[in-house]
Formats: C-alpha cells, sequence, structure tokens
C-alpha cells in the first residue's frame, strides 16, 4: 500500500507534470479534457507527488532543524569528520546564518510542496465537477496549509503564494497574515475532507489531519500571532478525541517500527517511507553505533554519528517506563546474550593511551556512555578513538531496519501527528487557560489526560500536573518526532543553555531567509537579527 501510491504518483507527475518548478510552463498546453485526472486513481496519483515531496527532507533536514537545535539531538565533529562545514555545531550552538544549508534546503523543500500544491489545484480546477475532485483539492489545500505550517514555524514572515505560474516576485508576509491564511485554508477544507481512517486514507489527509494541524495552531497561538486561542485548541482536540477512530497503541514501539503503517491505529498523519521507492528515512545510517550492525542486522555499516545529550537522557528515569527503552546507554550484548566485542589498541581504544604497549591488541567490550567530553570546544570535536566514539547515548525508536537498503535507506514510517499529542496538546491549553472538557462521558482534566499516555507505557502515575511537568512529558513521549523545538519555543526555554550551548538570542526562534533565496527575489525581508 505505501508504495502503490507513489510510484503511480510519479508516472503521473513524470507524464502530466514535468518541470514542477518551472513557473513559466504553461498547464494548458500539457493538458486537455481529455488527459485531466476524473477518477479517484487518476486524482490520487495527481495527488501523490505532494506526498513524495514531505518524505524526501522531512526525517532529515527539516528534523535537523527541529532537533540539532533543541537538547534532544547532537551530530558532534570526530576528529574533523562530521564537521561538514560547521553545519551541525551553528544549529546545535545557535551560530547559523543566512547561508546554512539545511536552511535553504528546507526553504527549497517547503515551497517546492507548496509550488506543487499549486500546480495540482491548477489542475483539478479544469477537471470536471465531482465529489473526487472536490474531496481532492481539500486534501490539496490542507496539504499546502501543513507545508505553510512547517514555513511559517521556521521561518516566521514568509511569502503567501496562492496560484500557479505567476512569475510576479512576491512579497514576504507578517506571520499573522500566513497564521491567517492556515486557519482559513484547513476550515474551508474541512467539509470535504474523508472521516475514513485506515489504508483507505493512510499517507493523505482526511478531517483529523486538519483537525490536529489546527490544534497544533491554535496551542501556539499566543506565540506565532500574541492571541491566545487555547479555548480553540480544546475544541479542534475534542472533535478527534470524539470520533472514536483512533486510540493509542498499546504497544508503544509498534509505531516507529519499520513495518509501521494503517495498521497502527494512533497514527493520525505520517511522512511515508519505503526504502527502495520513497526515500529520506535514514535514523539508523545516523544514530546507531557501527559495532552493533551485526546485532541489528543492518544492511550497511552505520556511521554513529547522532546522539542525545545527557541532560535529555536524563529526563528518562520514571520507573518501569517502557519509553526509557528507546535509547542505548551502557554496555551493549548481543541477542545470544555474549558482550559486543570491538578488536583494536590501547591507543586505538584510548589516544591518550601513555602505557608501555600502544600497540597490543585489545578487545573492548562496547559501553556507550551517556557524557559527551569535548577535546575542541570551538569546533565542538570529541576525538575519534573507540572511547570517543562512545560517547552519547544512541537511539533505537525508529528501530533499526534489516530490510534497509544498502544506501541506507529505511522503512520506517515518520508519525507527524498521533493522538498522543492530540491529548497532551489539549491538557496544555487547559492548564494554559481553557476549560477542561467531557469527552464520551469523561471530564478530560490534565491529569486524566496524562494518566492515559502515562498507562499506555507503564510509567507510574500522576497525582497532579503543571506546565513544566508537561513539557518534561512531552520530552519523554515524543524525543525525537521533529517536535521539541516547537515546544521549547513554547515553554520559553529555546534561549536557556544546553550542551554545549550558551546562545540566548531570542530572533534564533525563526531560521533566517536563505541569502540565495533574497538575491532571487529582494521583496523578501530579512527576519530580525539576520
Amino acid at each position: 500500500m505505501k508504495k502503490n501510491i507513489f510510484i503511480s504518483a510519479v508516472l503521473f507527475f513524470t507524464a502530466f507534470l514535468p518541470a514542477c518548478t518551472d513557473l513559466d510552463v504553461d498547464v494548458e498546453s500539457e493538458l486537455t479534457p481529455a488527459n485531466f485526472p476524473s477518477t479517484q486513481d487518476q486524482f490520487i496519483a495527481a495527488t501523490g507527488p505532494l506526498y513524495s515531496q514531505l518524505s524526501s527532507n522531512y526525517a532529515i533536514n527539516y528534523w535537523r532543524l527541529q532537533e540539532l537545535s533543541t537538547d534532544a539531538a547532537i551530530i558532534p565533529a570526530r576528529a574533523g569528520n562530521w564537521d561538514d562545514g560547521g553545519q551541525y555545531r551553528f544549529l546545535h550552538k545557535h551560530t547559523w546564518n543566512v547561508d546554512h544549508p539545511t536552511v535553504r534546503a528546507i526553504w527549497e523543500w517547503g515551497f517546492g510542496g507548496i509550488n506543487t500544491a499549486n500546480r495540482v489545484l491548477q489542475i483539478f480546477e479544469g477537471a470536471a465537477e465531482s465529489a473526487t475532485r472536490t474531496e481532492s483539492m481539500a486534501q490539496v489545500r490542507t496539504m499546502r496549509a501543513l507545508y505553510y505550517y512547517f514555513m511559517m514555524d521556521t521561518f516566521g514572515n514568509v511569502p503567501i503564494i496562492k496560484t500557479f505560474g505567476n512569475t510576479d516576485l512576491p512579497a514576504t508576509a507578517p506571520r499573522a497574515q500566513v497564521f491567517a491564511f492556515i486557519e482559513t485554508e484547513l476550515k474551508e477544507s474541512l467539509p470535504n475532507l474523508n472521516e475514513a481512517t485506515g489504508a483507505l486514507t493512510y499517507g493523505r489527509p482526511n478531517k483529523f489531519v486538519a483537525l490536529a494541524l489546527l490544534t497544533k495552531l491554535y496551542l501556539n497561538a499566543e506565540y506565532y500571532i500574541s492571541k491566545p486561542m487555547y479555548t480553540e485548541a480544546v475544541a479542534m482536540a475534542d472533535q478527534i478525541l470524539a470520533s472514536n477512530k483512533y486510540s493509542l497503541t498499546a504497544d508503544y514501539f509498534s509505531m516507529f517500527a519499520p513495518d509501521n503503517g494503517p495498521g497502527i491505529q494512533e497514527t493520525i498523519f505520517a511522512a511515508v517511507y519505503d526504502a527502495n521507492v520513497i526515500k529520506g528515512n535514514q535514523f539508523t545510517r545516523y544514530a546507531m553505533h557501527y559495532a552493533l550492525q551485526q546485532k541489528y542486522r543492518i544492511p550497511f555499516t552505520p556511521s554513529s554519528s547522532l546522539m542525545t545529550l545527557p541532560e535529555y537522557f536524563n529526563k528518562f528515569n520514571l520507573t518501569n517506563d517502557i519509553r526509557n527503552n528507546q535509547w542505548l546507554s551502557g554496555k551493549q550484548y548481543n541477542v545470544d546474550g555474549t558482550p559486543v566485542i570491538i578488536k583494536t589498541t590501547n591507543v586505538g581504544l584510548d589516544k591518550d593511551y601513555k602505557g608501555p604497549n600502544p600497540t597490543a591488541a585489545v578487545n573492548w567490550h562496547l559501553e556507550i556512555f551517556p557524557n559527551l567530553i569535548l577535546e575542541n570546544e570551538a569546533s565542538m570535536d570529541i576525538g575519534n578513538d573507540q572511547l570517543s566514539q562512545a560517547y552519547g547515548v544512541r537511539s533505537i525508536k525508529f528501530a533499526p531496519d534489516p530490510n534497509a537498503a544498502t544506501d541506507r535507506h529505511q522503512n520506517n514510517d515518520v508519525p507527524i501527528f498521533r493522538l498522543a499529542d492530540i491529548m497532551l496538546m489539549k491538557a496544555e491549553a487547559i492548564l494554559r487557560g481553557a476549560t477542561a472538557t467531557t469527552v464520551g462521558g469523561e471530564l478530560q482534566t490534565p491529569v486524566v489526560l496524562v494518566n492515559k499516555i502515562r498507562t499506555r507505557v507503564n510509567a507510574p502515575l500522576v497525582s497532579s500536573i503543571d506546565l513544566p511537568g508537561l513539557l518534561e512529558e512531552r520530552a519523554r513521549e515524543f524525543a525525537w518526532e521533529g517536535w521539541r523545538r516547537n515546544d521549547l519555543i513554547r515553554f520559553g526555554q529555546f534561549e536557556k543553555p544546553y550542551g554545549f550551548k550558551t546562545d540566548s538570542d531570542p530572533n534564533k526562534r525563526i531560521y533566517p531567509i536563505p541569502a540565495t533565496e533574497r538575491s532571487l527575489n529582494p521583496n523578501l525581508t530579512q527576519n530580525p537579527g539576520y
């Protein structure tokens, strides 16, 4: 199912939609009434590029902007390796500038998705009216709103582009206007979106995807537009909760496994991945220690570059909480219980070895250390002997995939919205001033909602919860799911020191408009502080 939509989409896009970024193409010259989409399969195929575009950068470059800029993830250099021009330490230390390659890549990715949505909408407008056409246009508008949400959240003030083929250079719109545009798009699309869940709508927007995005929009409204909208956030969340279309998945880690998909009852919307067809998920490539390749039957050698910070790892301290198991720390063992052994030398193990036998052979039992010890602060370099390679707790939340491709792409879909987020967003909105509401005969207070999450993961129940406690719960529940930057900003914690970062500039809450984009379009106004 994952492959069919996207393969057909690629074929359709090749036939009908060449030069998707060329604003000068005359769509009418390519399409006639005879080949406009008319069947449901044709409309699905036509919208496919919106989703393949989403997957192309969501789990790598977009993820890096949202997580490497926080306390949740870090890529240090290793004796010069993994410095890559400083791009990862710039994200960690909040010292990025207008030329940062990942910032540029995400600007192009986001507006590539918006441009594709505009073009597909223009095609659909030429198709004959039908219920399928109406629903498909609502899906495309919802996807355009999602891309705009990512861009507004990441860059703040961005141009609003509603039509395809307009060659006028757009000006930057204030964040409040972008917020209003997203809200209008979603509200107008809602009546025409399907309420079906499961395989029929998996990976494409249904009504509940739009409601989830509105919940996220309203929860952040006080930050985005200086207008609290917590009551509205609860109202959107309640429509999802009252529908009974979704439920918390009993097996927490199944939501992130290589075979996840429409069978997961908690996932509302996900970026879909296939190791051979829909590439872009490389969590194992970056996060796994190379010596664990055989244990997890990984068909490539991992790079062991991505890890978490000790202070973030320390949040996973609740007794019996199965979410603690998403991290690898301490001595490592094979499936049969034997130790994972690295064959090295004394000096290969520890470059500072001063004993009499530096080249003597050593069989070292791999131990992953939570601490990160820099040998060079300026370059955020931890060194490259075996001990330093074992610094930093690694994540296996998106489980290593034995069926991954040899080019290091894996099959795990990445959730964007899931029911647990809806519950914790509702709890937060109530803590911030909204009134607790009843759903299905149950008064859902923040304590009730948090305890639903904790019950699922066998963690101790709470008798009370406040906003700092809720932020800690979100850290445990959504580790490495791409929401940490959003959360820290909303809770006023993004400027706090963590790891090796001391920068406290509030202008870093949004990224700069890339210099390359402003050179092409002088109507774009740069964000403050850049």
